[in-house]
């Protein structure tokens, strides 16, 4: 068993677990869906998938669903999961929920309503409202209707009152509702039947699948990717995880995955990763790039660019430009790639959208 472990095996281990450049897979097989697969932007869950080897344009229809889930954020995950993935994502406490709903809990605290409870009648507001889809402002609008004040809040940017936006997001699979894949604004509408497991499947439990699939971590990393307090995700250690040493500091591993550590082999190969790719959304962004300017880069406040990956290392960004039906892929390098692997790499991306590749800046 690995206890001590370098940078670069972090990367490798990170990079297999995710299952980055699989030749092909199914759904089932793909771990990422574990924890939610980020669906935000163009290149968002299904480009994930494709780079995972999934045949995006063969899928069925119905095989994925699109939920808000952690951090308030829409993931796909496979149907069949949504009911595990309910109690999964749910809140560990009232203080967690507390800390997921951010400036919405003052008010609900001042006026005597616990989070969970909170969370609880905005669902049921919701779905005594969506009976079928909906677009998100009109079902706002009605919510605000329904809701008393501790529940709302004013929008300085559209000068109106509106139900506190976490709440909103956080409450709509407790709800039993989910997003109608590529609308934009979005469309909710009801899943008939869903309601959350009693019990959470091990395979989808955030705390094991973040050490799965982003380890080796801490609690507070954990904590910091699912925006909970880190006593909530303390009480949820896996029993199984193993401390493990990077860089001198003080990590788990689930058991398994130390065990395997010397067998993994090195990450190879040139990926286009979208902007919010698992791989990008580890809390120990350091351990992905150590240059400060260059981190800021990757991820700013507004507007992230993609990360070009290669051979495990973040070695730039990237933008798509489309016009028409023609793209272009502007990358900024910070480390040589062979020129045909970044083109190859755009091929696919432009493929993937329908399009045909233009060129490929490079600066």
């Amino acid at each position: 068993m690995a206890d001590t472990l370098t940078r670069r095996q972090v990367l490798d281990l990170r990079v297999h677990a995710q299952q980055l450049g699989r030749a092909a897979g199914v759904l089932a097989a793909t771990a990422v869906l574990d924890l939610g697969v980020q669906d935000t932007g163009p290149d968002g869950g299904l480009w994930a998938l494709a780079l995972r080897g999934v045949d995006t344009a063969a899928l069925d229809g119905e095989a994925l669903a699109t939920v808000w889930t952690v951090r308030g954020a829409p993931h796909l995950y496979r149907r069949a999961d949504l009911p595990g993935v309910a109690a999964a994502t749910a809140p560990f406490s009232d203080a967690d929920a507390g800390k997921r709903i951010f400036d919405a809990a003052k008010p609900l605290k001042a006026a005597g309503i616990g989070n969970l409870e909170a969370l609880d009648a905005v669902a049921a507001a919701m779905r005594s409202v969506v009976t079928a889809p909906m677009v998100k402002g009109e079902m706002s609008g009605r919510l605000t209707a329904l809701m008393p004040e501790p529940y709302l809040r004013l929008c300085r940017p559209c000068d109106a009152t509106h139900i506190h936006e976490q709440p909103f997001r956080l409450a709509a699979l407790r709800a039993g509702l989910e997003l109608e894949p590529g609308t934009s604004p979005p469309v909710l509408r009801p899943v008939p039947g869903l309601a959350p497991a009693a019990t959470v499947p091990p395979h989808l439990d955030v705390v094991r699948g973040y050490l799965r699939l982003l380890g080796p971590a801490t609690p507070k990393l954990v904590a910091g990717y699912l925006d909970a307090p880190v006593k909530d995700v303390q009480a949820r250690w896996p029993e199984d995880a193993v401390e493990v040493t990077v860089d001198g500091e003080r990590r788990w591993l689930l058991a398994e995955d130390a065990d395997r550590v010397d067998e993994v082999p090195p990450a190879a190969g040139v990926f286009l990763l979208g902007p919010f790719d698992l791989f990008l959304q580890a809390r120990d962004r350091p351990i992905l790039v150590d240059d400060p300017a260059r981190a800021k880069a990757l991820w700013p406040v507004l507007g992230r660019p993609g990360a070009v990956l290669a051979d495990g290392e973040v070695a730039g960004t990237w933008r798509p430009r489309k016009a028409g039906s023609s793209l272009t892929v502007a990358v900024t390098l910070w480390a040589p790639v062979p020129r045909d692997a970044l083109t190859e790499a755009a091929e696919r991306l432009a493929a993937f959208r329908g399009v045909v590749l233009k060129d490929v800046h490079t600066d």
